[in-house]
Order: C-alpha cells, then structure tokens, then sequence
C-alpha cells in the first residue's frame, strides 16, 4: 500500500480536529505524507464535499483517501473501506464518496469498519476521523493491515450512491443543475463545455440563461477577468463544466442560486 493519505473533512480551522488526525496518522505511519484537500465544506454538505472529492482525486498520488463529511456519525449509517482502482476510499458510506469512487474506476470490494482492535480507543461516538478513519488510514499504509481484516465485505452494489447531478440536451437548449457553490460565490454547473460546443454556442457568444422564471443573457467568455468588475459571466471552469460568476463579486449570493438550483442554457438569437 502506497504512504499517502488524504484527508477532506467538513471540520473547519478554528479547532483542533483536523491537527488531531494529524497526529494519529503520525504515530501509526510516521512515513506517510498526508495532503490536505480541504476541511472547510460546509458542516454536513456530502454533496459539496463529494464534489471536491471527486474533482479533485485525478490530481492525488494513488493512496488512501479520507472522507469525514458526515452528519450521521453516531448513528446507523456505517463506515466502510472502498477499493477503486489504486486507491482506497475510508469514510462514511452516505455518499460521500461515491463520486470519487466511480472517477477512480468504480468500486472493486467494500468492507465495513467494525474490527474495533483497529480503531483508537476509546472511540469517540462524534468523531470517528481521529478514532475510525485516520487510525485505519494509518494501518494500511504501514502494510500490516489487509482490507479483509476490517470487517465483513460489503457488496457494491449496496454501496450508498449519491445521485449524480445531471444535464439534459433538448433541441436548443440543455438544462442542469447547480452542483456547488466555491468560497468565492462561483456557481458550478452540471453542464458541461461540451453541452454548449454541441448547440454551436463558442467563447465569445451571449448564452441565454433561465432561473426558474427569471430570464437573462450572459457573456461566455474564457474567464471572469474578461468582464469588469461587478460583472456576471459565464465561463467554463478547471473541472471542465460552466460555472456563473461575478468579476470580484459573489455570484450565489447575487443570483439566489444555491446547490440543486435547476438552471438551463442556450445560445442567443
């Protein structure tokens, strides 16, 4: 097993959480190099997190990828280990990883996370990061620690799935969703680049954009930096989908377009 964890967690930078995986991860596999994705999504917002997640694991080293977004811990939901391709995915099964899962290959085996001789103790019912996930991260990778030995296997196909957000070509236009909202007020569409290339809609052009029954044009432009200051645009961000934002502004905010708002697109005549 590879020594790299990952860790993306809705734990914030106020507190000590994340410094307390930390150094689990450290007194387990001192070799392992932990890279941070991110701990400030919104407290409990699986979609958000495994957006980021998912957007984000084409770029990390093969290894094992911590996800602790998780508004049921201390409840039913279970935690599981999922195998995808090279890497290993340790989080709670609510979907949170179920994006990252299927950018990596989809899901090979699945084990649930009730070997307890594995875990800190005592285990915290309200954060099983630093007792569940980070300690069994840490194992993998020192190599003494085999899948099987955390717990019975899971069929796949029993995974929780999170619903994948959608887009849909009609004759003229195509309409998607908000899949997320960045920390700067960018609004990331389902649509993506390519939705638009098949209407004939190119850089350069003014999309007809429809919010529920609101109805205005926007320029289609390679970056927000091409429109002053204060203004909207349309451009197609690094994940290759159409993102709404404000030049120095906050397009969310503006707009009123929170994550799950339906949206839908088309070229200007």
């Amino acid at each position: 097993m590879t020594s790299v964890i990952t860790l993306l967690t809705d734990y914030g930078l106020e507190d000590g959480y994340v410094a307390a995986c930390h150094g689990v991860i450290a007194g387990i596999a001192p070799q392992a190099r932990v890279i941070d994705v991110c701990h400030l999504i919104p407290s409990g917002d699986v979609r958000r997190g495994a957006a980021v997640l998912a957007q984000t694991i084409p770029y990390l080293p093969a290894g094992v990828h911590i996800g602790a977004v998780d508004p049921g811990a201390g409840g039913a939901r279970r935690a599981v280990a999922v195998e995808a391709g090279d890497r290993v995915f340790i989080g709670p099964d609510n979907g949170l990883l179920s994006w990252a899962v299927h950018a990596s290959g989809g899901a090979r085996s699945a084990y649930e996370l009730s070997n307890e001789k594995h875990f800190l103790r005592p285990v915290s019912p309200t954060f099983h990061g630093r007792d569940v996930f980070a300690p069994v991260a840490a194992r993998l990778c020192s190599g003494g620690l085999r899948l099987p030995d955390l717990g019975p296997e899971v069929p796949v196909d029993r995974l929780v799935i999170l619903p994948e957000p959608t887009s849909l070509l009609r004759e003229g236009s195509v309409e998607g969703e908000v899949v997320s909202v960045d920390r700067y007020g960018n609004t990331q569409l389902s649509i993506a680049a390519g939705d638009l290339q098949a209407l004939g809609i190119r850089v350069g052009d003014t999309l007809g954009v429809w919010l529920g029954r609101r109805q205005m044009a926007l320029p289609y432009r390679e970056t927000y930096a091409a429109v002053p200051p204060g203004e909207l645009v349309a451009f197609a961000d690094s994940a290759g989908l159409i993102a709404i934002a404000v030049n120095s502004g906050d397009a969310a905010q503006r707009l009123g377009l929170p994550p799950g708002a339906h949206v839908r697109l088309s070229p200007t005549r």
